[in-house]
């Protein structure tokens, strides 16, 4: 039996001032309290993040928490491969944390062909993850809001529904994993593309060349923890404390030292988001 790999302490995570974590699920790190999570962050470096609910449940406690802590912020809907839970309650209020200040986009929503295949007993269908999709956009050109995207194998599809639907004020494709060519589509679209730990991963050249390719303000870092940990410590864990390895890595690939990736999206984050002072 394989023992499972853990981080050395402290978290030896480099320090980048500035830098973000554009999509990370804090009720979700086991290892930890927000409290804790949010301290080794900062600690670290990291200025702002958001914060991610899978459920309705989830999506409550990101809001509680953003509203709680000043650099946090929080993202609501229902996960694609959920959207069976999205009934007239669950939309009633969501529509109600969508219009809080600290929930700046709706999200993640999307499509989810890989859990259809794998799981299809617990996952919802790819017709019930379309109708929740099309209303969640709906949704965020009401509150006029980011979509926060979750698109795992599913270009195609996605591309055809938002084709359909009147365009919302931004789409973020979160934790990017398509081929290159969805990349340059998404780019000529005007959309964001925000990568995660599974960009640092060896076997991952073309999700690391996708990455090169972004126009500035058109890139984001995210951890999507407590998944996707980053090298070199894949396997364990993750946490936004260790973003740092993801920015590290995008920065290389796209000829630019740390500092300035993270000033480049730290303003991506902030104009995505609709942040102003009011409201960091």
């Amino acid at each position: 039996m394989s023992k499972k790999k853990s981080r050395p302490q402290p978290f030896p995570a480099p320090e980048i001032t500035g830098i973000v974590d554009a999509h990370t699920h804090l009720t979700s790190c086991r290892d930890a309290s927000v409290e804790t999570l949010l301290e080794r962050a900062i600690s670290g470096g990291i200025g702002e993040i958001c914060t991610v609910g899978d459920d309705l449940v989830e999506a409550e406690q990101a809001l509680r928490a953003a509203q709680k802590h000043p650099n946090l912020h929080a993202a609501c809907a229902i996960h694609p491969t959920k959207a069976d839970q999205l009934d007239d309650d669950a939309k009633t209020r969501l529509q109600e944390m969508a219009r809080d200040e600290n929930c700046v986009a709706i999200g993640e929503t999307g499509l989810d062909t890989y859990w259809i295949r794998h799981s299809p007993a617990t996952t919802a269908s790819l017709e019930q993850q379309e109708a929740s999709l099309r209303w969640h956009i709906q949704l965020a050109r009401e509150v006029g809001k980011t979509l926060m995207i979750h698109n795992r194998e599913a270009d195609a599809d996605l591309l055809r529904i938002l084709d359909d639907e009147p365009a919302p004020p931004q789409v973020m494709l979160h934790c990017f994993s398509s081929p290159v060519e969805m990349a340059k589509e998404a780019i000529e679209r005007g959309w964001v593309l925000s990568f995660a730990g599974n960009v640092t991963f060896k076997r991952n050249d073309e999700l690391r060349q996708a990455a090169s390719l972004v126009p500035k303000g058109q890139l984001l870092i995210e951890t999507d923890a407590p998944f996707m940990t980053p090298e070199p410590f894949r396997g364990a864990p993750n946490e936004p404390s260790l973003v740092g390895y993801t920015a590290l890595c995008v920065a290389q690939q796209r000829n630019q030292t740390p500092e300035e990736l993270a000033a480049e999206v730290r303003a991506t984050y902030r104009r995505v988001y609709g942040l102003t002072e009011s409201n960091v």
